[in-house]
């Protein structure tokens, strides 16, 4: 690849993008105001402040179009066909409920009741089909389904998992009166046993499509006006990217395509800079994202839930998200308890120090208030000036006023509130997951992740923070770092003592090929694939399985396993999961798991590096006032981006740049490594 490739991620409040020239060896950023519900024009902007769209190679895309579809109930009208006395799966899901206490509880499904429609036809769960699929009663179904205003369609067969063959041909004859693409098949999405899972990954996999393909058409129109030739893709919630043409199959796959992209980038930087064990911490305009990565690898879920109910089970990069961004609102409420989020201001109208018509403060303008954040230097650039007076008195309004505070100490209270929330979601990935914290470095970015990383140490005791060289624009830069990525998933029900090893050999073979095919249809420059498989297992008669990883690769038409292969990997990691075998038990595999991974050309994170012209001098930019701990400090101020590799700066102190501010809390130092990256420690 030769020309310059671009990587966008649209958040609820800035687009942040990060074109990188390999013909130059160069790269520029640039961070935009997103326009929520009109994301393509953010988009838009972002490529034009980078000079326009027309010679650039290829696009990749981190979108959140999917998630905020999922969360906000704003998908398609979804009709599903499925097995006759089926039709409920969706709604009773597992039984659960969304407060664990007390008598009641509420559900709404994505597709309405009258909308789930029952056609004849049974496979049993050996694959036998017992009745024949009623075509003549799936076509009915279908027109019924149009006529009642269904966008999309979702077409869960009973055990389709082990016979295809009824969806498949219920398929063909919707789609041949079905007026649009938007029809997903439980057994194309997600071959995989467990029919409340496989039914939710297909009917929200269907009620996305008609929002994901109308969005990725929108773009691809306007790209086109701006006369982009290059390929465009888009981020997987597993960290790979994928064609634009998958992402419309398959648009579930996008579900956390915007955290997942700065996650990728996050990981990279760590095991770069030495550090094998962190803590991500993404604070956006809406949101917190926290992640883990252990031992210089990011922890995969085979299934997340977006919100309650909303199951997907496809490979996601596990990350947990509260609402505490920099636009969160603070507020008290009714017991008289100070709260900060979930709800947001976002870019429009935002903080109350944008002057656009909001007047509760948020996170940002208590951060203004106490000088933390610059008024004259507003990250984005679509602001001159920041309105200090507007907050403060919004601030002394709703906060200080009911809780008997002056404005400032009011300010601090919404951040002691904030970072309490914070340092609990970072607990919850780490202490309950039976990692020290004491080991791991917080990762902060965004736009507001490294205001709040002081804090951050201290309440949760973590090791040291490394703040990336361009902490506002992370997760666009993970765009240019993903490789390509392609999952599959197939159910095998087999018993390891009567194990076909050949014939385990054949299916493993066969489900890399076509996952190697769908990587190559990228089109982008690869320097190998690699094949990755994994089973899932248990001993006769457990519910849940251990993920086992095989550690055997794809040779000439043969990966080589046996049956003792797969028995020693199955008992290293059930040892490691609960510490002792069960020695006498039959063991059964369930699934096999492979995924594909195209891996891009290497991006050299010394080309962030600062430049020789760097230095302590070119960097100052006197000082200002900031409140730390109820006193005020006479804080100097630098631009991070002018500090040479080795610079040493005591808090408290503050760093700026334009996508993002970096804040030394007393008795914490920070010092510039050769990629460019602070690292904070204690004093």
């Amino acid at each position: 690849m030769s020309g310059p490739i671009v990587g966008v991620d649209v958040g609820g409040t800035f687009t942040d993008l990060f074109l990188y020239d390999p013909s130059a060896g160069g790269f520029r950023t640039a961070k935009v105001s997103s326009n929520r519900g009109d994301e393509a024009s953010g988009f838009l902007a972002g490529l034009r402040a980078l000079g326009g769209a027309a010679g650039m190679e290829a696009i990749v895309h981190g979108t959140t179009v999917g998630t905020n579809a999922l969360l906000e109930r704003k998908g398609a009208r979804l009709g599903v066909i499925t097995t006759a006395g089926f039709r409920d799966v969706l709604e009773m899901r597992r039984r659960d409920r969304r407060h664990t206490w007390g008598l009641w509880g509420d559900f709404t499904p994505v597709a309405d009741r009258d909308l789930r429609l029952e056609v004849p036809e049974r496979t049993l769960a050996d694959g036998t089909i017992r009745t024949q699929v009623d075509l003549d009663a799936v076509r009915d179904a279908a027109r019924r389904l149009l006529a009642a205003g269904a966008e999309a369609c979702a077409i869960v067969f009973i055990n389709a998992y082990a016979n295809a063959a009824n969806e498949h041909a219920a398929a063909a004859a919707v789609r041949a009166v079905w007026p649009n693409a938007h029809v997903s098949v439980s057994s194309e999405i997600l071959p995989e046993i467990r029919e409340f899972e496989r039914a939710s990954t297909a009917a929200l996999n269907a009620y996305l499509q008609p929002v994901v393909a109308g969005y990725l058409g929108r773009l691809e129109g306007a790209l086109a006006q701006e006369r982009f030739a290059g390929r465009f893709h888009i981020v997987q919630s597993n960290g790979g990217i994928m064609s634009t043409a998958t992402a419309r199959r398959m648009p579930v796959r996008t579900a956390l395509s915007g955290p997942a992209a700065g996650v990728i980038a996050a990981a990279a930087i760590a095991h770069a800079a030495g550090f094998e064990n962190a803590i991500t911490c993404d604070l956006g305009g809406t949101s917190f994202d926290v992640s883990v990565v252990a031992g210089g690898r990011m922890e995969l879920a085979a299934q997340a839930t977006i919100d309650f109910g909303l199951v997907i089970r496809s490979p996601m990069i596990e990350i947990t998200t509260i609402g505490a961004g920099g636009g969160s609102i603070a507020h008290v409420d009714r017991g008289g308890l100070l709260q900060v989020g979930p709800e947001s201001a976002g870019s429009r109208p935002g903080p109350v120090c944008y002057g656009q018509g909001n007047d509760r403060p948020t996170l940002t303008d208590a951060n203004l208030v106490l000088g933390r954040i610059n008024p004259a230097r507003p990250i984005g650039g679509a602001l001159t000036r920041l309105d200090v007076e507007a907050a403060r008195e919004a601030i002394a309004r709703h906060i200080g006023d009911p809780l008997g505070l002056d404005a400032f100490a009011a300010a601090e209270a919404i951040l002691r509130v904030a970072n309490a929330k914070m340092a609990g979601a970072i607990r919850l990935v780490s202490i309950e997951r039976g990692h020290d914290p004491g080991r791991f470095a917080a990762l902060p970015f965004g736009g507001g992740g490294a205001l709040h990383v002081g804090a951050l140490i201290r309440e949760v005791g973590l090791k040291a923070a490394l703040v990336p060289r361009y902490p506002g624009v992370t997760s666009a830069l993970g765009c240019i770092i993903a490789d390509v990525r392609h999952d599959q998933v197939r159910t095998l029900n087999l018993s390891l003592d009567t194990l076909d090893a050949a014939a385990l050999d054949a299916r493993m073979v066969a489900e890399a090929d076509a996952a190697r095919a769908v990587v190559g249809e990228a089109g982008l420059p690869l320097e190998r694939i690699d094949t990755v498989f994994e089973l899932d297992m248990h001993y006769a008669g457990q519910t849940h399985t251990v993920a086992v990883p095989l550690p055997v690769s794809l040779g000439e038409g043969t990966t080589g396993v046996t049956a003792p292969i797969v028995r020693a990997a199955f008992e290293d990691a059930y040892g490691r999961a609960f510490s002792r075998l069960l020695p006498g038990l039959p063991v059964r595999i369930v699934t096999l798991r492979t995924a594909a991974i195209g891996r891009r050309p290497h991006f050299d994170l010394a080309m962030l590096a600062p430049g020789a012209d760097a230095s302590m001098a070119t960097a100052a930019r006197g000082s200002r006032p900031v409140r730390f701990d109820g006193a005020w400090h006479e804080a100097p101020v630098f631009a991070r981006l002018d500090l040479p590799v080795g610079a040493v700066v005591t808090g408290p102190a503050v760093l700026e740049q334009p996508d993002a501010t970096i804040v030394v809390d007393p008795g914490l130092v920070a010092r510039v490594d050769r990629f460019g990256n602070l690292i904070i420690e204690r004093a």
